[in-house]
């Protein structure tokens, strides 16, 4: 069972919607009047907290721009996964959608995905405690506790969820190097359930375009049969995508025959 591979990218762009609602973040400097002077795009990257925490701890000065790092800037990690078994679903839901191949129409689907939750961590780091604030004030508001996000899961199957991103915690630190009065780093740490779904192997099958059933007076079928009841779609032409009725066929039998499905006659 798990030599099949597959990978429906879901846990890539669920980090990736996670990782949008933060790249368009700014920080203004202002002057003695009020004044915007300096407009700055705040970068965020995807990596862990201690990767910068060591890059910083090489700098000598957070202004200065001759360095590869500067500040602010705002990265975020996955810190872990879990099932989540409160929002289960049955098993036997299927997402269909039709495609077609060379000897016809096929039907693509899928079965109920799997609720998972994945947790992350959006580190903010700045120079100043005002930048700091700016940027987490940008942020708060919109998490009531939570936001939702629309995720284009399986697109193959044009399968979209709505995805709701829940503010567990914010934490605040304050780091030195050197004398007390020198600050060294305002970071703040965000963390983050995401609600998301995890989808298995896609499958196909052929569009059946017809169903037969056969009655019998005994449910152990030793008796002749007596109706056969065959549905078509109307008009016989439809495929799965489109619209359509059916027509139902209703026979009476007494020929002490039984269908055989390997044949495909009547014995």
């Amino acid at each position: 069972m798990f030599g099949k591979y597959f990978y429906n990218e879901s846990m890539r762009r669920m980090t990736i919607a996670f990782g949008q609602l933060f790249n368009k973040i700014q920080v203004k400097r202002k002057d003695s009047s009020g004044n915007v002077t300096q407009s700055i795009p705040v970068p965020l990257a995807y990596a862990p907290k201690e990767k910068f925490l060591v890059r910083l701890d090489q700098q000598p000065d957070l202004e200065n721009r001759e360095f590869a790092i500067t500040l602010p800037r705002m990265s975020f990690e996955i810190s872990g996964i879990s099932y989540d078994g409160s929002r289960k679903l049955t098993r036997v839901q299927k997402y269909k959608t039709v495609k077609s191949s060379t000897d016809g129409k096929i039907l693509n689907y899928n079965y109920t995905p799997v609720p998972y939750n994945i947790s992350y961590n959006l580190n903010i780091f700045t120079a100043t405690a005002e930048a700091g604030l700016q940027i987490v004030e940008q942020i708060l508001p919109f998490f009531q506790p939570d936001y939702t996000v629309t995720v284009n899961a399986v697109p193959e199957l044009n399968i979209k969820k709505d995805v709701p991103i829940i503010l567990n915690t914010v934490t605040y630190e304050d780091s030195y190097n050197g004398e007390f009065t020198t600050r060294r780093a305002v970071i703040y740490t965000l963390t983050f359930t995401a609600k998301t779904y995890l989808f298995g192997p896609a499958n196909t099958q052929k569009v059946i375009k017809e169903v037969q059933s056969d009655l019998y007076t005994d449910v152990n079928q030793t008796e002749d049969r007596e109706v056969r009841i065959t549905i078509t779609p109307d008009p016989t032409s439809a495929d799965a995508d489109d619209d359509f009725g059916f027509t139902t066929t209703i026979t009476d039998y007494n020929d002490g025959k039984k269908y055989n499905p390997s044949t495909d006659t009547d014995e």
